[in-house]
Parts: C-alpha cells; structure tokens; sequence
C-alpha cells in the first residue's frame, strides 16, 4: 500500500523547520487529510540563527515552520517538549559517554521524543496519526499488522533511526517521502514548486543539540572538564595520555596524539575505552575486526522473532548491511556476522533486516573480537 491512508485522517505533522518535513506535510495535505503543523521546541535556550547546517530547533527553524504551513494552508502550533527532550535525549547521551559507550541521540529522539511524547499527545488530543519527513515506508498486511520497510530509495533511507518503533506505534506513523523514488534535490523542487521557502534551506547534520559539532567540548563541559588518563597498547604499556576517556570512540584514529609509532609504523585505533579507571586502549587496525555481539533493550518492529534466524544487520546510520545469524536469549539479542566487522562499539544500535523490512532493533552491549573469539575456540 502506499504510505497515506485513502482514507482521511487527523493528522500531526512535525515539521522540523526543514525542507524534508514541510513537503511531507504538503503531501499529506494534498491527499486530503486534516493535517495540523506542529514544531517541536526541544531546547530551553534557542539560538536565534542556525550555523550552515549544524544543529536545528533554533528560533529560525521555528519561524521557517510556521512559513511553511502558512504556506500549505494549515493550523500551525509550538510545542515545548525542552524538558523531556533533555531527560530523555541529551542526558541519556551524556550519561552513556560517561559509561564508556556510544551513543545515537537520533535514535532516542525517534523512540522517546517523536514516537513517544509526541505521539502520546497527538493520540490524547484526537489525532489518528504523526507525519514525518522521515524516508521510510509502512505496509499494512492483509491480517491488519504494520510492516516499517526501507525507503525506495536506498541511498536516503533512514530506517536504521526508526528500529525503535514498535507496532503500536508504527500503526499510527505517516512518512509520505518513503515511498517515491525522488532525489534531494526532485525534494526541493518539489518544495519550490509549491513556494515553500525552505527549498534552499541546507540539510541539518551532526548532533542538532551540539550545533558547534564541538562533541568532546559539550562533554567536558558536563562532565567536569579535563580528566587526564593513559593512552596504552593491547599489552598494557603506557604510549600517551588524553584529557578525558569521554572524547573517544571505538574505531577512532584521528586526534590520539600518541607520542610514537607503533613498532610497526602503522595507525593506531581505538580499541576500547575503559571509564573506569580512565584508559583509552589502542592498537592496529585488524584489532577491530569483530565477529559477534551481545545486545539489550530490543524493541520489534511487530512479534518478536523466536529461535534462531538469518538476517541482515546495520551498524551505523549510513552503514551498509552485513549477513548475520540472530537469535534472542532471555531478553538478550546474541548476534554473530558471517564476516567480520569494524568500527562496533558498546551503546550503538544493531538494526536487523528481513529483506527490506526492518525486524528490530536493540542496543549493543558487548561484542567479541577475532583474536578473542580464535582464542576461546
């Protein structure tokens, strides 16, 4: 089925200031349904201008919302959701850096802010469904049940953010752009065929509550400053000293300042950060290599699957797929991949696919490199 209803709905349109939710609104509109814009207020002090296109929620996304619904034609309404936008986003990123772990604030927002909190009030106030500008697509099967698939378009797919979603959840979503085959720039001339002012806007990128892109310094900021530790090797030896276990991530080769070369002369990663006594391990490349993992928290885009099955699974928001066996164990998701990975760290979401329907997703929390896993056997 496509992605709007034939039949006509209440409809909440979160329009993020953005050229991607006000042409959603504008689609969802001209179907027909009875769409109210509403922008989210997410941060208790907003700056008045966005910088290029870091952050967003601003005073001017604010203000390029209510233009573009005046434009489409319809109620326009600003919602402060600041508070809970804190405790359930911004906290849980600090929190989780804290621990050691990596975090995607973008996902939590989908599960905590605009699926959750948004959606309960839409709910409460009579809506019958919450419209983003999200690239996704929604199927509803023959028995009643919701299915979330990837977008057409797989290079704007952004289905990995929404594996949080559940089938409740999922039964009262609209993403209009999911399911036609456009390119950004068909979007915004879309948009400027229907005169909305946004159509030029640049993309938000990075982390929208750090709009400097200073992640490290937002840390240190909350987390007490400079807290300087040992940079060591896989066998323990001290090779340098950072100012905070926190600005690291698994994977990470720039900005180290490691001292010295590696006995080999090659770069060096991160390979694991250790908040509690403030040590950040490196070594080669190949150390990275892993072959499975353990994840928690899982959220089932519909019945939760049971036994062992094969799948494919991202790692990353932009990340492509890699082949996987899965099976979950007493609430926790035991994943192994057919070849192994890089980059996989503790606090990431694992996303699993059935073909293009998305199957879960659930939050890493260990994961076992090559050497140790050849080692055990």
């Amino acid at each position: 089925m496509t992605q709007i209803s034939q039949r006509p709905l209440r409809v909440l349109a979160a329009m993020s200031g953005g050229v991607d939710s006000a042409v959603a609104a504008a689609r969802a509109a001209e179907a027909g349904h009875d769409v109210t814009g509403v922008h989210l207020a997410l941060s208790a002090n907003p700056q008045s201008f966005r910088t290029g296109a870091r952050g967003c929620c601003t005073i001017e996304d604010s203000r390029d919302a209510r233009r573009a619904a005046d434009v489409i034609g319809i109620p326009f309404y600003v919602w402060d959701l600041a508070e809970r936008f804190r405790e359930d986003v911004v906290d849980d990123f600090v929190a989780e850096y804290e621990a050691g772990r990596t975090p995607n604030p973008c996902l939590r927002c989908n599960e905590k802010i605009k699926f959750a909190a948004l959606l309960d009030k839409a709910l409460a106030l009579g809506f019958d469904a919450v419209c983003t500008g999200h690239y996704a697509t929604v199927v509803l099967r023959e028995d009643g049940t919701r299915e979330m698939h990837r977008a057409s378009d797989m290079a704007k797919d952004q289905s990995y953010v929404l594996g949080v979603l559940d089938e409740k959840q999922l039964a009262h979503a609209m993403f209009p752009l999911g399911d036609t085959l456009t390119t950004k720039d068909e979007i915004r001339a879309e948009a400027e065929r229907r005169g909305l002012a946004v159509a030029k806007k640049p993309d938000s990128h990075d982390i929208c509550f750090i709009a400097d892109g200073d992640t490290q310094g937002f840390l240190a900021g909350r987390l007490g400053g400079p807290a300087e530790g040992d940079i060591v090797d896989e066998a323990g030896t001290k090779v340098g000293t950072h100012e905070g276990a926190f600005g690291f991530t698994i994977g990470q080769r720039k900005g180290l300042r490691i001292g010295h070369p590696a006995p080999d002369g090659k770069p060096r990663y991160v390979l694991d950060i250790s908040p509690v006594n403030n040590t950040v391990t490196v070594g080669p490349v190949e150390a990275l290599d892993v072959t499975a993992l353990t994840a928690i928290k899982p959220r089932w885009c519909g019945t939760a699957p049971s036994g062992p099955g094969t799948y494919t699974a991202q790692l990353r928001a932009h990340g492509g797929e890699t082949e996987v066996t899965a099976e979950l164990v007493d609430g926790t998701l035991h994943v192994s991949f057919a070849e192994p990975v890089r980059g996989v760290a503790p606090g990431q979401a694992v996303v699993l696919y059935d073909g293009t329907r998305v199957v879960g997703s659930a939050t890493i929390a260990t994961t076992v490199r090559r050497e140790k896993a050849a080692a055990a056997g």
